[in-house]
């Protein structure tokens, strides 16, 4: 009898690569993590609640008492039991006073505040999308992620209220006596969000992202895709959990709208863990915080791990509950992690690479002799499979080769809402995202990020798309021509740099150019350099050659500056 594919596939694949030299394609060399059943309804929060009620933290004596969320910037907490005692109370006023269908979208823009997970959660029990944003958005910029995702409703607080279109159902405003009293109902039944029958499929929540090109682009993630991504977790915090361990304290440097924060917040909630925040970064409130609530886990962007390196305030405060920081969003340096790991001895410093197109975490450094490998992204994270594939030819190549990865498991999205052109070009029929990075794998799996095959600049942990500035930059009457790259900057990673051609006749300054895009875009993507140029270099199609710039901008530019 000939045997399956399956059969004679599993043993090539090598199990120090992962690589099977057959179909070309990298497999997880982590254990293999049981998910639902996909055709059972279930939503993230049933899913979630469902951890939560199975976790330690939770039932180790009256686990509902365990703070869930502490927000620093006023000291006030909710426990468990408060926390879901009011998302019982949201959602069943929700469902009362609005006429909401499943797979409507709810459009969030708010500060950070308890007002957002507790919505996220009572939403998605509903089966209704939420679209969080960035509360410092242009009203340009919102009207055009209004226009992609649709919402039938808006969350907002007073201040971001004025930035929205009008919806169907309005905005409802998280500051007003009304939305408060739809956190404290009395008597509601909790059964509320077992009557709703969420399929896995359905879309949870609509995030913003530049995908790999061009302007800001709605990705669909369902709540499966959140649902995988958190069942690995949970299954690695109970292989590796150390009974001696202190009850794990979260710091969030990641806003909640962004993909690390949604995923995160779902995870801790998942875990019985606590999380802290605050509703505006800062430094040195990020140091009293961990002092103040043991914080033992931080995600951090590289030119916060460099902070902590230069910065001789972190010696004024006792970090000592610091265990393990995760950096994400940009490559870190391997000088870099050294000099941390000199100044920080017990601190774990691990990286990890996700994209919003995957949910977040797409590979993961595990444990200590994993974080020794400086420089890497670590292994692929369960149930997940990639490929790295020659840009020009789109041969899949073995390990130790580099080309563009592609990835492929149960935490990569949907698609792109409303953009069929977009998602065609980002994911394959067979189920492959082209990330738009260039990697290799080394000889053991572990995977390291190259370069980016896409454009996009990295201002801190945000993305810019340089063709949005330059599509503003060309609206001005005195610029004939115009091209963003990334200029490397040791505090924000990159910072959005501008070649311009001044138009005959036109004296336009440096300045005049700044302020013009600053009053149009929110404040990460402002052009903080601008060089004036004869002509922009393209190839004979009309592309940007972006590469002639960033060499000029790093050579002769830097005399001409």
């Amino acid at each position: 009898m000939a045997k399956t594919e399956t059969n004679h596939r599993r043993p090539v694949v090598d199990r120090n690569t992962g690589f099977c030299s057959l179909t070309k394609t990298f497999h997880s060399l982590r254990p293999n993590v049981p998910l639902p059943p996909p055709s059972q309804p279930l939503s993230l929060p049933q899913f979630a609640l469902s951890l939560l009620r199975t976790s330690s933290a939770y039932t180790d004596g009256d686990g509902g008492d365990t703070t869930f969320i502490v927000d620093a910037t006023n000291n006030q907490t909710l426990s468990y039991s408060q926390f879901i005692a009011q998302i019982h109370s949201l959602a069943y006023s929700l469902k009362k006073n609005f006429s909401l269908s499943q797979n409507d979208v709810a459009f969030i823009l708010s500060p950070p505040s308890f007002h957002v997970p507790l919505l996220y959660f009572a939403l998605m029990a509903l089966g209704i999308v939420v679209s969080p944003s960035n509360p410092l958005a242009s009203e340009s910029e919102i009207t055009h992620q209004v226009r992609l995702c649709k919402p039938v409703i808006a969350f907002a607080t007073s201040k971001t209220s004025s930035k929205l279109p009008s919806l169907k159902l309005g905005t409802v405003l998280l500051d007003s006596p009304e939305f408060q009293s739809f956190l404290t109902q009395p008597n509601v039944d909790t059964a509320i969000f077992d009557s709703v029958k969420v399929s896995q499929h359905d879309t949870a929540a609509i995030l913003y992202s530049s995908g790999t090109t061009g302007r800001v682009k709605g990705v669909m993630l369902s709540h499966l895709n959140i649902i995988a991504l958190i069942a690995g977790y949970y299954h690695i915090r109970y292989i590796l959990k150390d009974a001696d361990e202190p009850h794990p304290v979260s710091f969030f440097t990641v806003p909640f709208f962004h993909v690390f924060g949604f995923f995160m917040l779902s995870r801790v909630f998942s875990l019985g863990e606590t999380m802290v925040f605050t509703d505006r970064f800062e430094f040195e409130g990020m140091l009293r915080a961990i002092e103040k609530y043991k914080v033992t886990f931080m995600p951090v962007s590289p030119p916060l791990v460099v902070a902590f390196i230069k910065l001789e305030l972190t010696k004024k405060y006792d970090l000592s509950s610091l265990l393990l920081l995760g950096s994400g969003g940009a490559p870190l340096g391997k000088e870099v992690t050294e000099r941390f790991k000199e100044k920080f001895p017990t601190v774990q410093l691990i990286q990890g690479y996700g994209l919003t197109e995957t949910g977040g975490g797409a590979t993961r450094v595990v444990g200590p002799e994993e974080a020794a490998r400086f420089g890497s992204v670590g292994r692929l994270g369960e149930n997940m499979e990639a490929k790295i594939v020659d840009p020009e030819t789109g041969e899949a190549l073995p390990p130790g080769q580099r080309g563009e990865l592609w990835l492929r498991g149960p935490t990569i999205m949907k698609g792109y809402v409303g953009d069929e052109k977009a998602t065609a070009e980002t994911l394959d029929s067979e189920g492959w995202l082209k990330t738009g990075d260039i990697c290799y794998f080394d000889s053991e799996g572990f995977l390291y990020i190259v370069d980016r095959l896409k454009e996009l600049i990295k201002y801190k942990a945000y993305q810019v798309p340089p063709a949005e500035l330059e599509h503003l930059l060309l609206s001005h009457p005195e610029i004939a021509d115009a091209a963003v790259i990334p200029y490397p900057d040791e505090e924000a990673g990159q910072i959005p740099m501008a070649y311009v051609v001044r138009n005959p006749g036109s004296s336009i300054t440096e300045a005049q150019v700044m302020d013009f895009i600053a009053k149009q875009v929110a404040p990460y993507k402002k052009i903080r350099r601008v060089v004036f140029i004869n002509s922009i270099p393209k190839s004979p199609a009309g592309k940007i050659l972006r590469r002639e710039l960033v060499n000029h901008s790093l050579s002769a530019g830097k005399s001409k500056l």
